[in-house]
């Protein structure tokens, strides 16, 4: 067992990664910055208002995203963003959360969740499943169209999406149109010294990927848990009924693997809408490749905008 694998020190390094990323992000510019996400894809305007969401775990803020639509109820999607259960990057989907809302026409809920180690597993999905539970629950007074919800997210967030999903299965609800798991990682029960790469040096690196499942989920034995590690081979429960998904992995990925094995097992169960691999790219893409971005992003666009229709 390496030093990142034990608890105290995967916390340690944690806490330093989430001071450095506070640092980065109250640049006036750079790469990490608020501000640098705020500025990509400007042709999609930034109309939020601020919530706050009361959970068992805690009050989970969100940045509302208003859709430019004439519509009096729109549809709600509710993201949860990506940094291993570890870092709070909310403002780092600001740009695919202001595509969605202009070309879903949907409201888009992006959630401050509580992340690790202050938090750890099984606080986070937890949480996320009272957030959208709530938000199909206070639809009226909020202004959207409860019955018309989709989830999903990027990275640790699509794990997060993929647990709500399980979760409103297993409670008989909210009503989910669509799971949107983009690079999730969903095998944290198999090390990531034993998960491939297609290239020498991967962005996701072993040792983060060490720090960031110890942090979040200390025990090693928990880590099968179906809502840590829905495509290990011991979760083997029927998945008939859960929400139809779209998963997207990366050709260059550590996690593409696991992502591809959840995508055939969600075929299996008749869930899966759509398997979609980007070729050529590795995880996190879409953090600086406006490109390839906007060719996903429109793709989940026109997946979620499709699902709300179908729920109409």
């Amino acid at each position: 067992m390496s030093l990142l694998a034990r608890p105290r020190v995967a916390a340690l390094a944690a806490k330093t990664m989430q001071r450095l990323t506070l640092l980065a992000s109250r640049r006036p510019s750079g790469p990490g910055s608020d501000a640098a996400a705020h500025a990509r894809f400007p042709e999609f305007p930034r109309t939020v208002r601020t919530l706050t969401i009361p959970t068992a775990v805690g009050p989970a803020r969100a940045t509302v995203y208003l859709p430019t639509t004439t519509d009096p109820a729109p549809p709600v999607h509710v993201n949860f963003h990506g940094g291993g259960y570890v870092m709070s990057l909310t403002e780092l989907d600001d740009p695919l959360c202001r595509f969605l809302a202009a070309e879903a026409g949907a409201a888009v809920v992006n959630v401050d969740y509580a992340v690790a180690p202050q938090h750890p597993f099984p606080a986070p999905p937890h949480q996320a499943y009272e957030v959208v539970r709530w938000v199909a629950g206070h639809a009226a007074e909020q202004g959207w169209d409860g019955a018309r919800l989709t989830v999903g997210g990027q990275s640790a967030g699509g794990g997060l999406a993929a647990a709500v999903a399980r979760q409103a299965l297993a409670e008989g609800g909210p009503a989910i149109a669509l799971q949107v798991l983009h690079y999730p990682p969903l095998d944290l029960a198999t090390s990531a010294t034993d998960k491939p790469s297609a290239v020498a040096r991967p962005l996701l690196r072993p040792w983060m990927a060490e720090v960031f499942d110890t942090a979040y989920v200390p025990d090693p034995k928990r880590r099968t848990d179906p809502l840590v590690s829905p495509a290990h081979p011991s979760d083997t429960a029927d998945l008939t009924g859960i929400a139809p998904a779209l998963v997207i992995t990366a050709a260059h990925d550590l996690l593409r693997a696991e992502g591809e094995r959840y995508a055939s097992r969600l075929r299996a169960a008749g869930a899966l809408v759509e398997h979609h691999e980007v070729a050529g790219v590795d995880h996190g893409y879409d953090g600086t490749d406006d490109v390839r971005a906007r060719e996903v992003y429109a793709l989940i666009a026109r997946h979620v905008r499709e699902a709300h229709g179908r729920s109409a």
